[in-house]
């Protein structure tokens, strides 16, 4: 069917021409901070009205593939991720441009987004149904498990500093409770504000922390331009002996990818920081990761972009939402008369297998095209600062205010910005406070849920075999995150008596 329906598409010239019209709208969307994958998705969404139910949704995949991968280009180029999915690819892919290798981590981002994306739909093809029916089981308990795994890996995030990175961490999570408190909805910290009743959406404080603080940085450091403009490139940028010793890295990282994605709610942009995380605490030589290495780019663009099959898995299978991304193409199938759920496969299998096909046929159209454009992408570098970055500026509060139409969007962006600059002024890294505040909401949510269901009894979680394997494995983090330190201690300390 899979076969057949590979043939069906290059028999539509119109679908296959918008699919690859959807990865070029996708990767532009990505790459511009600001502007997400959500918003290119919602925008592109009533006009499948007057296409068919295939077309029209494999238009919307394909946007899909391509905005998440796109995200690397100004991650790595501008320090800017240009979606959340990125984070962790501004970790390592930044100084590799800094070094004059921009063409080498692009390569290799682009490399490693096709090898994640083309895992995660032949792991959805194979194995969405087994998959699904594990993450049915999960409740509260085994979400706040995974959200404390999650937290724990925040020592590998920390730097140099351990204090100052459970503090960025700390003060990311106290950020994350102005509003609405999740379950009885009581306001906290909202000071009789209505806009901060709301909360701060993710995408300001994201695009804040990174983008404003990055211009910032760039405004009162010299000679910023000659270090953007010195790059090389040849062929792909990489060759294949720097990434023949990655394959376990590329295997873990796309693993890790589909695994967070299935999980609802979490998606690329936590996976990413995890699977960078995992990949510095497995490596032999941790000390090297955020100064450059390859070894970064490919786990954490493997991971985000292998969260996109792990999304698609409960929204076919469940009709359960991976992400926001994912909640928008719910309603792009409903808009088309098609209830995702178990009874998908029996009613519209062809239109199943059709998207599958027009998936796998979107991430080689977005490698051959990010590809293509590689020498264009590291042209951005020889943009002059003082052109750049008022564009850039600009974009971002553009981004910020289509997210909710909301002045104060753009007020929280600056915001970040300038508590973004503070933070690498002092030394804090950024890492944890993101990871913080994308955990904080549902670590919350679920410990509240897991209580209210077990009537205040908080060993109630014992009683969940899958929560505590999650507590095992956080338990274990913190033990070895310990024990690293009292090493790298004595050794620090031998080295200052010698």
């Amino acid at each position: 069917m899979l076969f057949s329906s590979f043939i069906n598409l290059f028999t539509q010239p119109l679908t296959v021409g918008l699919i690859i019209f959807g990865v070029v709208f996708g990767i532009i969307f990505g790459a511009i901070p600001g502007l997400t994958t959500v918003a290119g998705i919602s925008m592109m969404l009533p006009i499948t009205y007057v296409l068919t139910k295939e077309t029209g949704l494999s238009m919307l995949t394909a946007i899909y593939i391509g905005g998440t991968s796109g995200g690397l280009v100004s991650a790595i180029l501008l320090n800017m991720p240009g979606t959340p999915a990125s984070i962790a690819t501004t970790f390592d892919g930044r100084p590799l441009a800094l070094k004059g290798e921009a063409g080498k981590a692009l390569g290799v981002g682009i490399f490693s987004s096709f090898v994640g994306t083309v895992f995660s739909i032949a792991a959805m093809v194979v194995i969405s149904k087994p998959l699904a029916a594990l993450t049915i089981r999960f409740g509260p308990w085994e979400y706040f498990g995974v959200t404390l795994f999650a937290l724990t890996l925040i020592s590998s995030l920390a730097g140099k500093s351990m204090v100052k990175g459970l503090l960025s961490a700390l003060f990311g999570m106290m950020f994350a409770t102005v509003g609405l408190a999740p379950i009885d909805s009581a306001k906290r910290f909202t000071f009789n504000s209505l806009d901060l009743t709301s909360g701060f959406a993710l995408l300001p404080v994201l695009v804040g922390l990174y983008a404003v603080s990055e211009v910032l940085e760039t405004a009162v450091t010299e000679h910023k331009d000659v270090l953007m403009t010195d790059y090389r490139l040849k062929g792909l940028g990489f060759t294949w002996s720097e990434i023949k010793d990655q394959i376990g890295n590329f295997i873990r990282s796309a693993a890790v990818g589909l695994g967070i994605g299935i999980l609802p709610g979490i998606g690329g942009s936590t996976s990413n920081l995890i699977a960078y995380s995992v990949a510095k605490n497995s490596s032999k030589h941790p000390e090297k990761f955020g100064t450059g290495i390859v070894d970064g780019v490919i786990a954490s663009e493997t991971s985000n972009n292998a969260s996109i099959g792990g999304a698609m898995i409960p929204l076919l299978t469940l009709g359960i939402p991976g992400d926001g991304v994912t909640a928008i193409l719910l309603g792009g199938f409903m808009l088309h008369g098609l209830t995702p759920g178990p009874l998908l496969f029996q009613t519209s299998a062809q239109t199943v297998y059709t998207i599958y096909a027009a998936m796998i046929l979107s991430s080689v159209f977005m490698a051959v095209i990010m590809f293509t454009c590689l020498r264009g992408f590291v042209k951005i570098l020889e943009i002059p600062s003082y052109i750049l970055l008022p564009v850039i500026i600009v974009l971002c509060c553009i981004g910020s205010y289509a997210l909710n139409y909301r002045v104060f969007d753009i007020f929280s962006l600056l915001l970040f910005g300038v508590i973004g600059y503070v933070m690498k002024v002092v030394g804090v890294p950024l890492p944890p406070f993101i990871l913080g505040f994308i955990l904080a909401k549902d670590f919350e949510t679920n410990l509240r849920r897991g209580l209210q269901y077990s009537n205040g009894d908080a060993f109630e979680i014992f009683k969940h075999p899958i929560a505590i394997i999650f507590i095992a494995l956080a338990f274990f983090s913190i033990v070895r995150s310990i024990i690293k330190g009292i090493h790298s201690m004595r050794s620090a300390g031998n080295s200052a008596k010698s």
